[in-house]
């Protein structure tokens, strides 16, 4: 379990599932008396509770309704946020997490894993530490090695990553482009740019892959 920290703890859940919400707010209050936990329900809610007010800990989901996670992420550290950002999702280790992380989150933790890793791992970003399971770990030191086989997704940059995510389930190219703030030509150069690399030649390609991969629920 985490240390229980001596003075008020402000932490932010983001989760748009009401159930899942609640009792993630009540696992991590019953950590600590002093752990002070709000949420909100999409990333835009999130964002402008973090604008408004300061937070010692956010834990964030990816797959949300309006921002990924990662965007969500993103646009944290855009604005120089140096607040730690624990990812607690439903999507594997192998999935997200080496990504999640290179984009700055400070932990990654499945929601199947244990309570009690939960408050090992809030404990140690409120210490400033970071989190990773033992198999994550061993994970992230074979991606090191440049000789190892890595799936074709992997060599997407973050943005490719998510309009590839995006044309898998079914956007169009316009739908694409009013998620992201993006023109639709850019779009269309991400695209193109997604089948060069992951060497296919269309969209149907594309989504027989992220769903066989479990990229998207």
């Amino acid at each position: 379990m985490s240390v229980c920290s001596l003075s008020p703890v402000r932490i932010l859940i983001v989760d748009d599932q009401q159930i899942v919400q609640e009792g993630i707010k009540k696992l991590i209050s019953s950590f600590c008396e002093n752990y002070h936990v709000m949420s909100a329900q999409d990333g835009t809610v999130a964002l402008s509770m973090l604008a408004q007010d300061k937070y010692d800990l956010v834990v964030l989901e990816i797959d949300l309704p309006d921002y990924s996670g990662l965007e969500v992420l993103k646009k944290l550290r855009a604005k120089k946020e140096d607040i730690p950002v624990l990812i607690l999702s439903a999507y594997s280790e192998d999935v997200y997490a080496v990504r999640a992380l290179r984009a700055g989150a400070q932990g990654y933790l499945c929601k199947s894993g244990a309570p009690e890793d939960l408050g090992v791992a809030v404990g140690k970003l409120l210490a400033g530490g970071r989190y990773v399971s033992s198999s994550l770990a061993e994970k992230i030191a074979f991606s090191l090695d440049e000789s190892s086989d890595k799936p074709p997704h992997e060599e997407l940059s973050n943005r490719e990553f998510e309009v590839l995510c995006s044309i898998a389930s079914g956007n169009s190219v316009s739908d694409i482009a009013l998620e992201f703030s993006l023109s639709v030509k850019t779009v269309s150069t991400y695209r193109a740019r997604i089948l060069k690399k992951m060497k296919m030649r269309h969209n149907a390609e594309l989504t027989h892959y992220v769903i066989k991969q479990g990229l998207i629920k």
